[in-house]
Order: C-alpha cells, then sequence, then structure tokens
C-alpha cells in the first residue's frame, strides 16, 4: 500500500488513455499480468479513494476494479482461485462504505462490482450485505447515499426477475424480504411524504423522484417470482402511492429536452410495469385496484404527446392495457364496440404512426433503427406495443377487430394513392397495422409461424408490397421500400414459391440502395429465403440463384463500400449462405473475391468490434475453403499462401478474439491435405504447446482439434521432434479439470489412434495412474464415459489382453473393478455414433481376444455381454447424479474469449476403426463363431446359463443376421 505503488499503478492506468497502441497494449498487458498478485484489488480501490489522484484515474481504477471482479471473482472448480481469501474479505468490508462516499460517476463502476461479487457471494458468503445496505439508508439523511444503496440493492435483485424457480432462490428471495421489505416501504412512505413537501424545489424534487424509481424498480424485483405475504398484506400503502404518482403533474419535473425521459417520466414507466405485473401474475389480489389504474393509464395515454422522451412510458402503459385485455377476468371492460374503436384511434393509431424522430434514426443512426426493427430491442417502443395491444386485442375479439382496422387500413392507403409522394406515411402505418393483425406468432427463423385467417396476405402482398420493389429507383421512399421488404421476411412462408422467385432480382437490386436499412433489409431477407423450409423443403433452391449469381456477389460485395456498412454483419452472412448455396458454382468468383475477404479480415484484425461480422467472415473463409479443396484438394497450398500470412500477424498481435477462429481455419486447412505436414506448419508447433495459450478457455475446443490434426497428419514428426512430453503435458492439464477433461481425451485418444505403440509405451502407465487418481478424486458422468471410450480404443489399438495386464499392472485384480463399476454400470452412458462404436467393437474384443475373462475374469464375462447387447438395443442412459454439479463446456467465466465454433469449418466425422468394421452386430456374432471354435462347447452353455431372455432372443438374432453357428 506504499505511495511508490499507487504511484506506479497510476502511471500504468494513465497509459492505458495513450493514443499510441503499442504504449496502450503495454499497459493493459502489464496490468493483465499483476491481478493475480495479493493486495491488487486492495490498491485500485486505495486509489480510486486517493483524493490527490486525477478524477480521470480514479474512474479508470474503478472501472478496471470491476473488470478485474468481473474476470477473476467466479471461482471455478479445478482451476486456481485467482482472488486471496484475504482480499476477497477486505472488499467486502470496505466497498459498499467506499461506494456511498464517492461520486456518481465512481459510485455506478462500484455498485457495478458488488453485483459482481453479491452475484457470486450473496447470500451465503456475504450474509451481511442487505442489513449494511438497510443501516447505510436508515441512517442517513442523504439522497446520494440513499440512491447508491437502492441503485446497488435494484442491480442486485433484478436477477429475480429472470432466475429459474428453484428451492435456493425461494430461500435468498425470502431471506431478503425479511430484512429488506419493511424498511424499503417504509423509506417508501418517507420519500412520497418529503416529495409532497418538496414539491416547489426542483433540484431536491429531482433526487427524490430518482429514488422513488429505483425504490419502485426494487418492488418490480421482489414482487416478480411470486407474491411475498408481505407486499400482499401492504398492498393498499404501495397501490395508493403508485396511482398518487401516476396522477403527479408537477410542471418542476418537466424536462425541455424532447428525447431526454426526465423523472416524471421514468416513474410513471416503472409503475405501468408493476402494475401491469400485478394485473398479469396476480389478477385476484389485485382486482379491487385494477379500475382506478385502468382509467389512470387511459388518461395518461391520450394526454401525452408524441415526443421522443413519452416512449418508454406510452410503451409500458400500452403494455399495461395489452396485459390486461388478454386475461379473461376484463374482458368486459373491452367489449363495447365504442370503447374498442376509441382504443383503436386514440391508442394505436397514433402510436404506430411514423414520427420525425424515427425517420431520423432512420436516416441518421440505421444501425440503431435495425437493431430495434428487425432484432427485436424494439420492446420500450410505441410501435411494439401498439402491435402487441392489437395482438392481445384478437385474443378474444379478433372479427371485430379486423374489422375496425380493415377500415383504417383502406383509409390510411385511400389517403396515400391520392399523393403518394406526401403521404407515405400513410402507407407505412398501414404495412404496420397489416403485419400486426395478420401475425399471430413468429419466429426467427421461419418468420410469421402463424397467420389470422382474416388477412389475405397474397393480396396485400401483390396490391401494396410488390409495387413498391418494383419501381425502378432503389433510393426512392427508403422507408417503404424498407417496410417491403420486411413484410416479404416475415410472410415468407406464407407467399409461394413464384412470388419469391420473383422478389430475388428485386432484392438483389436494393443490395446497391443507399440507405443502411434499405440494402441491409434486402440483405437479411435474402439470407432468410436461403435458409427457410417449408414442410422440409427449401422455399428457395440453387436452381432458382444460380442465374443472379453474378449480380448478387457483385452487389454484396459493394455493400461492404457502402457508408457504415463497411462491417455490416447481414450482408457477411448473406454472402456466407450464398456461397453455401452455390456451393462449387462459386469456385470461380474465388479468384477475385477472396482477395477482398482477405483485405476485409486484415482491416477487421487491426480493432475487432462486430463479433458477429467477424464469425460470419471466418464462416466464409473456411467455407470458401471447404467448397474449393473438395474439387481440388491441391488447392489447400494456395488457400494456406494467402491465409497464412494474416494469421501470423493476428498470433503475433494476439488478437484473443480472433487465435480461437484461426486455430480452427488451420485444423480445417491441415485436416484436408493429403500429404504429410510441411515446413510452415512444423514452425508453429512449438508455440501450440505454449502455457500461456492453455490458459484462455476459448482456445482450448480449436487448439485439441489442430493438435489433433497434427498428429493426424505427422505423428512420427513429433515424435522425432521429441514432442510427446509436452503433447502429455497439456493432456494431464486437461483432464485435471472437470470442464475441459473430454478435451484432453480426444488428445488422448488421438495419441494412441496414430502414434506407433512404441514411442507412446513408456507413458502408458503413468497415463492410467493419473487416470484412476482422477476417477478416485472426483468423478463425473462425462468423465467415466470419456473413460470407457478411451479403455475400448486402446483395446482395439494394441489388443485387449495389454488393457488387462496394465490395469492389474497397477493393482492386482483391479480389472475386475474396472468391468463391475465402470463397463457394467455405466457404458449405457456412452453417447456419440462412432463412441458407441467403439465401445462395441473394444467390448467385443474383451469377450473374445481376452484368455482372462475366460480364466480369472470369467464372472463377468456374460454380464459384459448382457451390457454390450445392451448397448446395441436399449435407449442411451442419459439421467447424471442429482449431486453431480461440474461447469459445463459452455459456460466460459468473465472476460474471456468465448469459444466460438465455425459450423462449416467443422470437423467431419472421423472413424478410428477406419472402416475395419462396418456393423458392430455382425462383427460380434463372427468373433464369437470364431472362440467358439477354439473353446468347443463352452461358449453356447455360458450364454444360455448367463443371459436374460430378452438379451439371448437378440443375440440369436445376431447369430442368424451374420449367418454363423456357435459350436
Amino acid at each position: 500500500m506504499d505511495p511508490a505503488s499507487m504511484q506506479a499503478l497510476a502511471g500504468h492506468l494513465q497509459k492505458t488513455f495513450s493514443p499510441d497502441v503499442g504504449e496502450r497494449r503495454a499497459a493493459e498487458k502489464f496490468l493483465e499480468s499483476v491481478e493475480g498478485t495479493q493486495n491488487y484489488p486492495v490498491l485500485l480501490l486505495h486509489l480510486v479513494e486517493s483524493a490527490e489522484a486525477d478524477m480521470t484515474i480514479r474512474v479508470a481504477s474503478a472501472i478496471t476494479f470491476k473488470n478485474y471482479v468481473k474476470r477473476n471473482w467466479r471461482i471455478v472448480e479445478d482451476e486456481p482461485n485467482k482472488v486471496s481469501e484475504p482480499d476477497r474479505d477486505t472488499v467486502k468490508r470496505e466497498i459498499v462504505g467506499l461506494m456511498l462516499r464517492m461520486p456518481e460517476q465512481i459510485q455506478r463502476q462500484l455498485s457495478d462490482a458488488i453485483t459482481i461479487i453479491g452475484r457470486e457471494d450473496f447470500p451465503a458468503k456475504w450474509p451481511g450485505l442487505v442489513n449494511e445496505m438497510v443501516t447505510k439508508f436508515q441512517t442517513s439523511t442523504e439522497f446520494n447515499v440513499i440512491n447508491g444503496v437502492l441503485r446497488t440493492a435494484h442491480s442486485i435483485f433484478k436477477r429475480y426477475r429472470h432466475e429459474f424457480k428453484s428451492n435456493e432462490l425461494w430461500t435468498e428471495i425470502k431471506y431478503v424480504l425479511d430484512s429488506f421489505a419493511a424498511p424499503l416501504m417504509e423509506l417508501f412512505k418517507a420519500t412520497m411524504d418529503l416529495a409532497n413537501k418538496c414539491a416547489s424545489d426542483p433540484a431536491n424534487l429531482k433526487v427524490i423522484f430518482s429514488s422513488l424509481t429505483l425504490i419502485a424498480k426494487i418492488f418490480y424485483s421482489l414482487n416478480f417470482q411470486d407474491l411475498p405475504e408481505f407486499f400482499e398484506d401492504n398492498m393498499q400503502t404501495w397501490m395508493t402511492g403508485f396511482h398518487t404518482l401516476l396522477q403527479v403533474d408537477n410542471k418542476l419535473l418537466m424536462t425541455d429536452d424532447e428525447g431526454e425521459a426526465g423523472p416524471l417520466e421514468l416513474i410513471k414507466s416503472q409503475i405501468c410495469d408493476n402494475v401491469a405485473l400485478y394485473a398479469q401474475k396476480y389478477d385476484e389480489e389485485f382486482q379491487p385496484y385494477l379500475p382506478q389504474f385502468v382509467t389512470a393509464i387511459w388518461h395518461l395515454l391520450i394526454t401525452t404527446g408524441q415526443q421522443v422522451k413519452f416512449d418508454l412510458l406510452v410503451s409500458n402503459a400500452i403494455g399495461f392495457l395489452a396485459s390486461v385485455c388478454e386475461r379473461p377476468h376484463y374482458k368486459h371492460l373491452f367489449e363495447d364496440p365504442a370503447t374498442m374503436s376509441s382504443i383503436c384511434e386514440k391508442v394505436i393509431i397514433p402510436n404506430m404512426e411514423f414520427r420525425d424522430s424515427d425517420q431520423e434514426l432512420f436516416e441518421d443512426d440505421p444501425e440503431e433503427y435495425i437493431r430495434r426493427d428487425l432484432e427485436g430491442s424494439d420492446i420500450d417502443t410505441r410501435r411494439r406495443a401498439a402491435c402487441d395491444l392489437v395482438r392481445g386485442l384478437c385474443k378474444f375479439f379478433e372479427a371485430p377487430v379486423t374489422q375496425i382496422f380493415s377500415a383504417y387500413v383502406v383509409a390510411m392507403l385511400t389517403e396515400h394513392a391520392k399523393n403518394p409522394a406526401q403521404n407515405w406515411r400513410k402507407k407505412d402505418a398501414a404495412i404496420y397495422l397489416v403485419t400486426s393483425l395478420a401475425s399471430k406468432a413468429q419466429t426467427a427463423k421461419l418468420g410469421s409461424t402463424q397467420a389470422s385467417e382474416l388477412v389475405n396476405l397474397t393480396d396485400f402482398f401483390t396490391s401494396h408490397i410488390a409495387t413498391e420493389l418494383q419501381a425502378p429507383n432503389v433510393n426512392e421512399h427508403p422507408v417503404l421500400r424498407a417496410d417491403a421488404i420486411k413484410y416479404v421476411t416475415t410472410f415468407r412462408t406464407h407467399l409461394s414459391h413464384d412470388h419469391l422467385k420473383a422478389c430475388l432480382p428485386l432484392l438483389v437490386s436494393h443490395l446497391c440502395a443507399e440507405s443502411g436499412v434499405v440494402h441491409t433489409y434486402a440483405a437479411h431477407c435474402l439470407e432468410r429465403l436461403f435458409t427457410t423450409k417449408v414442410n422440409g423443403k427449401p422455399v428457395i433452391v440453387k436452381s432458382d440463384v444460380e442465374p443472379l449469381a453474378v449480380p448478387l456477389l457483385t452487389n454484396l460485395f459493394n455493400a461492404f463500400t457502402l457508408p457504415g456498412s463497411q462491417e455490416n454483419e447481414y450482408v457477411m452472412k448473406t454472402v456466407l449462405r450464398t456461397f453455401s448455396l452455390l456451393q462449387e458454382s462459386v469456385i470461380r468468383f474465388l479468384e477475385s473475391l477472396l482477395p477482398k475477404l482477405i483485405e476485409k479480415l486484415a482491416a477487421v484484425s487491426k480493432n475487432p468490434s462486430k463479433p458477429h461480422f467477424n464469425h460470419y467472415l471466418f464462416e466464409t473463409l473456411g467455407l470458401a475453403t471447404r467448397i474449393t479443396c473438395k474439387a481440388d484438394p491441391a488447392a489447400v497450398t494456395s488457400f494456406e499462401g494467402a491465409f497464412f500470412p494474416l494469421f501470423q500477424e493476428i498470433l503475433r498481435q494476439d488478437v484473443q478474439e480472433f487465435i480461437p477462429y484461426v486455430f480452427q481455419i488451420m485444423s480445417l486447412l491441415l485436416e484436408i491435405r493429403t500429404d504429410g505436414i510441411p515446413e510452415s506448419y512444423m514452425g508453429l508447433f512449438p508455440h501450440l504447446l505454449m502455457p500461456v495459450l492453455w490458459e484462455r478457455s476459448g482456445n482450448i475446443p480449436p487448439l485439441v482439434r489442430l493438435l489433433q490434426a497434427y498428429l493426424q497428419k505427422g505423428a512420427q514428426a513429433i515424435a522425432a521432434a521429441e514432442k510427446i512430453p509436452s503433447i502429455l503435458g497439456v493432456f494431464q492439464k486437461l483432464i485435471a479439470s472437470k470442464a475441459n477433461d473430454h478435451e484432453g481425451f480426444y488428445l488422448l485418444d488421438s495419441l494412441i489412434e496414430n502414434m506407433p505403440e512404441a514411442n507412446l509405451s513408456t507413458y502408458m502407465k503413468q497415463i492410467f495412474l493419473l487416470l484412476f487418481q482422477r476417477l478416485q478424486s472426483s468423478k463425473t458422468t462425462k468423465f467415466i464415459k470419456s473413460f470407457l471410450v478411451f479403455m475400448c480404443l486402446y483395446t482395439i489399438k494394441y489388443n485387449a489382453t495389454s488393457l488387462v495386464q496394465m490395469v492389474d499392472g497397477i493393482q492386482p485384480k483391479m480389472f475386475g473393478m474396472v468391468l463391475e463399476k465402470l463397463f457394467l454400470q455405466d457404458v449405457q452412458k456412452v453417447s456419440g455414433h462412432t463412441e458407441r462404436k467403439i465401445c462395441a467393437v473394444g467390448m467385443t474384443k474383451l469377450l473374445t481376444d481376452c484368455p482372462a475373462m475366460l480364466g480369472e475374469y470369467h464372472a463377468h464375462w456374460t454380464p459384459l455381454l448382457q451390457a454390450l447387447i445392451g448397448l446395441f438395443e436399449l435407449p442411451e442412459d442419459d439421467s447424471v447424479p442429482d449431486d453431480e454439479h461440474f461447469i459445463e463446456i459452455e459456460d466460459t467465466p468473465g472476460y474471456q474469449t468465448a469459444y466460438s465454433k465455425l459450423v462449416f469449418s467443422g470437423k467431419n466425422d472421423h472413424d478410428p476403426l477406419n472402416g475395419a468394421v462396418a456393423e458392430p452386430k455382425t462383427f460380434l456374432a463372427q468373433s464369437l463363431q470364431k472362440l467358439s471354435t477354439t473353446c468347443a462347447g463352452k461358449i453356447p452353455g455360458m450364454i444360455s446359463s448367463g443371459l436374460d431372455a430378452k438379451a439371448a432372443q437378440f443375440l440369436q438374432g445376431y447369430l442368424q443376421a451374420a449367418n454363423v453357428t456357435l459350436q
């Protein structure tokens, strides 16, 4: 904690702002390297608090601390604890008080850190957290302290909104409620009183209302899973307060900013959410309060303006109405045709209109517009809420709603027809309304999956959609063009093949549109059409696209040059789908397209910022490689020549996001090769074994696959370079981890399969010892399955006697325990076609090629045969013991680069038996026949006395099918 350490840390943090990339990277690397040092997190917190330090350094220290916690706080089984216990205790003791003393920009970072720590440690390892927070807001009169506590409580409790129900969760919520619910209500009442007293004090009023909003958010989280008894008993207090707040109309809380929601809009929006929750989930208890909220929220909707700052409020208010109209209890509130017309005219139509602010977003920030409209992040928009209300009303009143809205649609389209240039917004609203009415259910994969029978989608398409797409100038009326393309995307499974095929050239021409939204929607629509199937058949096939290949690929690649679309993930995904659909027909274009893709990769590797774009780019490179080399395997050298210089640069610069992708493409290239390993690969091999690469969990699966490819193509060269011990070192590290042990087995199985026995024999006993030690210390289903496959592969590659001798060499008679506790108990759990085949052949060899199985282990012979027949005939046993807990393969903690598997560069299914055994049942029958000729009369007797009737019947079937008899 000496000043010199503080100063040095401040200096490195300062350098992370450097415009010089080298200096910035070096500082980031240094900070990463000292993360494991004891006292580091405490030092960061002291720097945050240091009054002498510059505010930018203090904020940087708070952010660094938050990211440190994010990366390291979680304790991962089988991995070292990255934060020392004294540091954990100090941080938890100091952080709440420190956060509350800090200015807001630091307070927010520390609050986030508390949330992350709370997610891991609360309540079991941090039982005092809630009481500490309650004490702070009960004893403080400063609202920035109260708000700091409330903000932290909100961020800790909000996970209750999406956690799965469990006893553990109920226990935690009860623990929180016991300590927090009553003080929260007292704070709510006191803050409501203060709001009345300070009604003419704008500065205090804003702070008080931000507290009320946080209280309302916490109310939502604590009530989300179930209605707690405390809140049910005190519903009068809460609902009276909420109703009062909905009606507050204090001019001092109004903001001049038209775009940013102010304190009044935020509290009212949250209250709409809260009462919608009660209306949906606790309607019986909430019924007495419902009418007054329907009246208040209806009044709110018809008196609130069209400004952007009211969007969240309006969408939540409409959301409340939507949740009410879907409940059978409240159906009567909407039955009157006059009410329905009023809702339509005063709420739905006005909120479906395309406003100036929407047009601004469409033109100036197409990426955000697309995110809201295509990706469903429009959850808080007026249009989405209005659309949900239409669907809610249609649940009980589909015919009258469709009738009322159809009249509006006709009127809007008539208005548009009078003056298309002026009245384009009318048609936009009409298309949106038709889409809302017609699409009753939809998915990203298929678009609309259920359409209303009351709307003729094809007629609307031919009359109003196709005409927009056919107009020659793709830059005219961009909003309507985007609407038309989205209509095709949404209803693609309801339109005929002829209609969709006719759309293809129109969509290809729209890839040239200047509007970012229009060319992105065109790309997205093409991609969806290329991948959608109806009744198992593709809606668009290769022959539909081949005549358009030249303009399609030209326009797609030109789209990357349009402003804002240099890294357009939708366009990149469409390039990928086009390659995938055209297959070998794309090869003729690759000479000109591949350099463009590599140039694009070189550009994005300097600063990777769009993960989806980058993923599709690597997918496209892998697919191009696979398609070309399938037609001409020798072409692999030209791909290596094109890729390697850039790949080496990515590895040299340590571009973490791209390294797993590079390993996958390299694996693909090496797997395609037919002539061993070239020197360019062998030069890289020692670097692949460096421990630092294996520290990042995202690197492990692609690195293992790459090492497997090396073993497959150049086992002799690896043995000659004396690298087997290094590979076994990697295996040992992987096998010790419950998360990665399966990867260790992949590596071991590749060694067994590809490395000559003579090169491995010195290490085999140590390998078995390691595996049995792990089995004893922490047995998991995944480990047992992998271990069984390994032992069977060992039996196939060497021989059954070798396996028995190896196991018995560790401890006499131990193979009997292996048969009893592993093969007989768990072989049914082995999953995967190839894995089960390996087990079947390995067990057959144990039964028929191993004298010990008819000697000292003869008592296990028929049970093993019974287990093998079970492996063939019984369903896979996918049960997992209740107490077994380990990190799933996908679960990568913190900020580590997650492993993103490239589908189109995936590993081909590989059969280690190389086709030697086509049908394992036949192999068993033939092997049993050979055994019975050497032990005349013995085998049929063992079978008839030891197998159950069902298994014996199955076995008889195998013998008949193989046309053999036992002697």
